[in-house]
């Protein structure tokens, strides 16, 4: 009869082993398995951490090679409009110096001779062809008389006092200047109208 107890007790201290061993091992399965889940949620962050710099570095190699192709455009552009500008200049004297002669030659009624009024005539027409040119390349004249003076494009070379003209109007253009769009090539070197108010004032003061 104790046998038999004795038996069934080492078969109930056999079971809550096996229970307790049972227990252990699900209770590390368990831990395993959080183990995974924070190790899998971790890699997932770093993995968003590295898909959004990289997507921030798409973003800002787009935005580079787009500021880089505009900024090519704009150098084209410029180079398209200016790049004559400087032989340009050096045509600016020719046209002066064809102005001068026309303005030297006699009138077409004064002339008698066929050989000057030929040479006139092929003064006039070289003038008009260099002008023609001018303004195929957007070369444009500046002769402003009559006008406000513009410090953007005139160069003030004295004031005129005696003039009925409002002050600041360009009475006098003793060169016309020139440009490429709103690039000045030249400044029109010109006489302005004085403010008389100023110059009376100025009198005034002088002699008290």
């Amino acid at each position: 009869m104790n046998e038999e107890k004795e038996n069934k007790d080492v078969k109930l201290d056999e079971g809550t082993v096996e229970e307790e061993t049972s227990l252990e091992e699900a209770v590390e399965l368990q831990n395993d398995d959080e183990g995974e889940v924070k190790e899998s949620s971790s890699s997932l962050d770093e993995l968003e951490a590295k898909i959004l710099e990289l997507k921030d570095q798409l973003l800002r190699t787009v935005a580079d090679s787009e500021n880089l192709r505009k900024r090519l455009e704009r150098e084209k552009e410029q180079t398209r409009k200016f790049g004559i500008a400087n032989f340009a200049k050096d045509l600016l004297s020719i046209a002066d110096n064809l102005g001068r002669a026309l303005d030297a030659a006699p009138n077409n009624e004064d002339v008698k001779d066929q050989a000057i009024e030929n040479l006139v005539l092929g003064i006039q027409m070289t003038e008009q062809e260099l002008q023609k040119a001018f303004d195929n390349n957007n070369i444009r004249k500046i002769d402003p008389l009559g006008e406000k003076f513009d410090y953007n494009f005139h160069q003030a070379m004295f004031e005129v006092e005696e003039t009925d003209q409002e002050p600041g109007t360009v009475v006098q253009v003793l060169q016309p200047g020139y440009a490429i769009d709103d690039r000045i090539l030249r400044p029109a070197m010109v006489g302005v109208a004085a403010n008389k108010a100023e110059k009376k004032n100025v009198a005034v003061d002088t002699t008290a």
